[in-house]
Order: structure tokens, then C-alpha cells, then sequence
């Protein structure tokens, strides 16, 4: 082990420099380079910049300087919004996706927040006016093409107050994740999205996937399977369309377990070769 004397030694500048102790030191000068006491073991220095004797600043000051940009206060921001919030409701068809949705609205409301729910204008099945569930509950709504159009039909003033908002049928807005983190990070909105996770395919739909890491939860619900009773993940066309926006309720989809998702495919594979043979041999016959 070098010795303490060695190991001065080694040091850029002369080891005689004392920084003494903080109570020693004037209040309204700098503190003078002053040499060894003798009766310190170990001497301690201070690098000469002005930097060193810049006095403490205070608390307000820290929380002044903390919450203002580099150019001043932003006016359009207020320092008193807090976080907002996303969470994801998803699911196959079937599932209670709209039901979850509406409950927890509901939940909001009657702890007094200002709410607001916004649907697709694609789904027209119950009208454009209402979110409605497939038992028949509803709540009234705004149609959009796009969320971006939310602002502006809503009105600014009426959104600036506006506490929690209401997505059903997320997979038909292709700016979704904009608006969540617009909502949610600037304007402090908690954002309540209800949609499919997959399309018929077991596909992404949409962007809501895209937003999961932006969420605070993530709820995955089941439906039952309607040809067993099982927990039903997945959703199964039952037409032969092959686009992947097509609306539709109980007529067009049924929620269905893995096994009879798989099975009902082949099914369904098997189907549609057998009719573009025969539709084959009709045209060969009229030929």
C-alpha cells in the first residue's frame, strides 16, 4: 500500500493547499488558499473556477428555474395540467369490449369528470348519434372519419375541460396514436380506447396495438366460443368476403376458441374451393 506522502506526490499540483472547512469560510468573499494544518490527515483542495463560490440557490429559485423553458414561460402551456392517462380495452367480437367501455364512463361521470365518446362514423349499424352495445345499452357519441376532427367539432373551450375521453372501435382510426399521445402527454386528458386486437385473420387491425406501449392498462377480454362454450379469443368470418373492413354483427362474425377458429378456417377454405369449381364448370358449361 503507498504510503499518504507517496501518493501526494502524484498529484498535479502541490499538496500544501488546503480548502479548510465550510464554517471557517466568509459569507461574502471567496475562501483563500490557505496552507496545511498540520493536524489534518487529509488535506483537501478546491479547483479555482468562479464557479465554486456561486452562492446556493434557493428553493423557489430551483423551481422557477425547473419550470420555465429556455425561452420563458410558454404561454399555451399550463404548468398545472397533470398527466393524462390511456387505457386499452381489446378483444375479439363479441367480447364486451363497448360494455366495459360505457361502465367505466359511467364511473367517471359519477365521480364528476367531464366525459366525451367518440365512434367511427364507419359503424352506422345503430345510427351515428349513440355507442350502442350489442344488449342494447348506449350512450351518446360524436361520428368521426378521424380523431384529429375531435378538437374542432367538440370546441376548444369545451375540450380544454373535458377530463376523459371515450374511443369505441378504435381499429377504424388510422391517426389513433397521435391523438392518444396528444391527449394524454400535452393536454392531460385520460383517454379510454375500446377495439379489436386482430382482424379475422388473427392480423393486427389498426394501430391498436401500437398504442399498448403507451398505455397505463391493457384489458384483454374473451368472448365464449359459440360452437363449444369455451373461452373464445378469436373472431371467425363467417361469409366469404375477404376484405378486412367489413361491419357486420352476429350475421357476419362469430367468437370462436382456437380449435374451432382452426377448424372453422379449413372449413371455410374448403368452401370456397369447392364453389370456385362449380362456379369453373358453370362458365365452361354456358361456354
Amino acid at each position: 500500500m503507498r504510503s499518504i506522502s507517496t501518493m501526494r506526490s502524484l498529484l498535479p499540483f502541490p499538496s500544501s493547499i488546503y480548502f479548510p472547512p465550510s464554517h471557517l469560510l466568509s459569507k461574502t468573499s471567496p475562501p483563500p488558499f490557505l496552507t496545511l494544518i498540520p493536524t489534518s490527515p487529509f488535506p483537501k483542495f478546491i479547483l479555482q473556477s468562479p464557479i465554486a463560490y456561486l452562492p446556493k440557490p434557493s428553493s423557489s429559485t430551483l423551481r422557477s428555474f425547473c419550470t420555465s423553458s429556455i425561452d420563458g414561460p410558454d404561454p399555451s402551456m399550463d404548468a398545472r395540467v397533470s398527466s393524462g392517462e390511456i387505457h386499452v380495452i381489446l378483444g375479439p367480437m363479441f367480447a364486451g369490449k363497448t360494455t366495459t367501455l360505457l361502465r367505466r364512463i359511467r364511473s367517471e361521470i359519477e365521480n364528476g369528470r367531464s366525459v366525451a365518446v367518440i365512434k367511427s362514423n364507419k359503424d352506422t349499424r345503430y345510427g351515428l348519434d349513440s355507442v350502442v352495445t350489442h344488449d342494447g345499452s348506449k350512450m351518446p357519441c360524436l361520428a368521426l372519419p378521424e380523431l384529429s376532427m375531435f378538437r374542432d367539432k367538440f370546441g376548444i373551450e369545451a375540450y380544454n375541460k373535458l377530463d376523459v375521453i371515450g374511443i369505441d372501435e378504435a381499429q377504424f382510426f388510422e391517426d389513433l396514436y397521435d391523438f392518444c399521445c396528444r391527449a394524454a402527454d400535452h393536454d392531460g386528458k385520460t383517454v379510454i380506447v375500446a377495439g379489436l386486437d386482430g382482424d379475422y385473420l388473427r392480423r393486427r387491425f389498426g394501430s391498436v396495438l401500437d398504442i399498448i406501449p403507451l398505455a397505463d392498462s391493457v384489458t384483454k377480454l374473451s368472448a365464449r366460443c359459440e360452437l363449444c362454450g369455451q373461452r373464445a379469443f378469436f373472431t371467425l368470418r363467417k361469409t366469404q368476403e375477404t376484405q378486412t373492413e367489413l361491419i357486420g354483427g352476429a350475421d357476419v362474425y362469430m367468437p370462436v376458441c382456437r380449435q374451432h377458429y382452426v377448424n372453422g378456417q379449413i372449413v371455410m377454405e374448403t368452401t370456397r374451393i369447392v364453389l370456385d369449381v362449380e362456379r369453373s364448370t358453370v362458365i365452361q358449361t354456358l361456354k
